[in-house]
């Protein structure tokens, strides 16, 4: 373990498995203390436990970000434990299953509940922590995806709304000194990919990146490392693809 962010605390929503365990365990390796938060209760004691062994501290807290007093109320904990908070990873969200295989027939409960977790949840729970994030002079990293950049499916379309609002995110907190930046995956091999996506269409969307190796949850992560360090520092509002240069963001169709 290296002490690069020792004495600093990130919280990751998505903690219990692929991208956000990726993030919780590149951070906690480098000293800081993980606030893990996810609906997926074993999956985040079993992050939880793999950032300890790795000689880092973590908590865990339950929260669904489809829910206002949720999220309200995981802000609140936060804030009682946690007067600075120096990262806050926006990573949970939907992706698999019906939000990725286009946007017609959904119906409005559907999309309010997409959006409501893709899109204003991270918007929430940056605006309930911001006191946290002011006292640090923090960062704010939004879970897009390169679908966002040609929207063809309800899941391309809540990260584009994603990417505008942490535009507006970096605008509006700036006076606090909060920097907010969006990065953008491409098809990266995590478990929830390689369950969710067929193989041909797999090795379709693989073909079109320009760096043939497969993407994985640690390039993400030490992205994410890089934005929040001081090599970074000076990164603000922008969305960052890391998809090896895929030629076709359409993510999935």
């Amino acid at each position: 373990m290296t002490d690069t962010f020792c004495g600093r605390t990130v919280l990751v929503t998505g903690g219990a498995a692929g991208l956000g365990r990726a993030h919780a365990l590149a951070f906690g390796a480098r000293g800081a203390h993980v606030i893990l938060a996810d609906i997926a209760e074993a999956g985040m004691a079993e992050t939880k436990a793999l950032v300890e062994a790795a000689g880092g501290s973590a908590s865990a807290h339950c929260c669904d970000m489809a829910s206002e007093a949720e999220i309200a109320a995981l802000a609140e904990t936060v804030l009682a434990a946690h007067p600075r908070l120096d990262v806050l990873i926006n990573n949970a969200g939907l992706h698999m299953g019906e939000i990725a295989r286009g946007f017609f027939g959904l119906g409005q409960a559907k999309w309010q509940h997409y959006l409501a977790v893709n899109t204003l949840g991270p918007v929430l729970l940056a605006e309930a922590l911001r006191p946290a994030l002011a006292a640090a002079k923090g960062l704010i990293i939004n879970k897009s995806s390169m679908a966002s950049y040609q929207p063809a499916t309800a899941y391309g379309i809540t990260k584009a709304c994603l990417n505008v609002f942490t535009h507006a995110m970096a605008m509006q907190f700036a006076a606090d000194e909060i920097r907010c930046v969006g990065i953008a995956p491409g098809l990266m091999e995590t478990p929830a990919a390689k369950d969710g996506v067929a193989e041909d269409n797999w090795q379709r969307l693989k073909g079109m990146q320009l760096v043939r190796r497969q993407g994985t949850a640690e390039d993400i992560a030490n992205m994410a490392v890089f934005l929040a360090s001081p090599e970074g520092s000076f990164v603000n509002n922008q969305i960052l693809l890391c998809d090896g240069g895929n030629q076709m963001r359409g993510f999935r169709i």
